[in-house]
């Protein structure tokens, strides 16, 4: 299982927010490299990216720092946030980011999923986030009536293999993964693989996911917890079974 700290971003810093708040963002550093850097420092061979405020205005904002994390550091980094349209996964794509992850378009727009899966196959994973049950959009802004379990098997069926899966209501409270929530996934998610999001907040839990021997969970996503110390990305890594980041993750850009 793979270790992927998180840099969120939010007017050219690095945030974190409680259970989707935007209001409730808390800086960790002046800079998202700067974030990247210590993350790399630690241990990290992957890292998770996400455009907060591209989220909200439907469009990528930060690509100016994927390309320098990306030039900069030896990291496979996977982007989303405001990719909704083909022209803004290329974009992402040529700034350096090995793996792109969509989630508004991929529940609205059914037609644009099918071609960027179509161009970008593996490349390409979805995020399902989901609060109270149900899926959310737009930067976790806007709830459906649809459930997290419809939206995964009715993308399964349009031919998605990689899911980003996010608890909303557990998010940035760090009161750990629910055990059960997760192998449901799995099931849903059957041959496909899945990286978890949502509430880690000690080694621990990371343990608790590696105990539970799915072999579609590839991995976690951590941010607050790094940021606030409760343990070290090495100590994360080291918890999850030490692997590093897939080839797939770390291969070069595709046009």
């Amino acid at each position: 299982m793979i270790l992927y700290p998180a840099v969120d971003i939010l007017g050219g810093r690095a945030v974190r927010l409680r259970q989707g708040d935007y209001a409730s963002g808390k800086i960790y550093a002046a800079s998202p490299v700067e974030a990247a850097r210590r993350w790399e420092a630690e241990g990290a061979r992957a890292l998770h990216v996400v455009d907060l405020d591209g989220a909200k205005e439907g469009r990528p904002v930060s690509l100016g720092y994927l390309r320098q994390i990306c030039a900069e550091l030896g990291l496979a980094v996977q982007y989303g946030g405001g990719l909704r349209s083909l022209d803004h996964v290329d974009k992402a794509l040529e700034a350096g980011a090995a793996r792109v992850v969509i989630g508004t378009v991929a529940i609205t727009d059914p037609d644009l999923l099918d071609a960027v899966l179509g161009r970008y196959g593996e490349r390409v994973a979805v995020a399902v986030d989901v609060r109270d049950g149900r899926i959310t959009t737009s930067g976790w802004l806007a709830r459906t009536s649809t459930s997290g379990s419809d939206a995964v098997l009715g993308l399964r069926e349009r031919g998605v293999r990689s899911f980003v899966y996010t608890n909303v209501d557990r998010d940035g409270m760090m009161r750990g993964p629910d055990p059960d929530e997760v192998t449901r996934v799995s099931e849903l998610v059957s041959d496909g693989g899945f990286l978890y999001s949502g509430g880690i907040g000690s080694v621990e839990d990371l343990v608790t996911l590696a105990r539970l021997r799915l072999p579609n969970l590839e991995g976690a996503i951590v941010g607050k917890a790094l940021f606030e110390g409760r343990f070290t990305v090495a100590e994360g890594i080291a918890a999850l079974g030490g692997e590093s980041a897939p080839e797939t993750a770390a291969g070069p850009a595709q046009g």
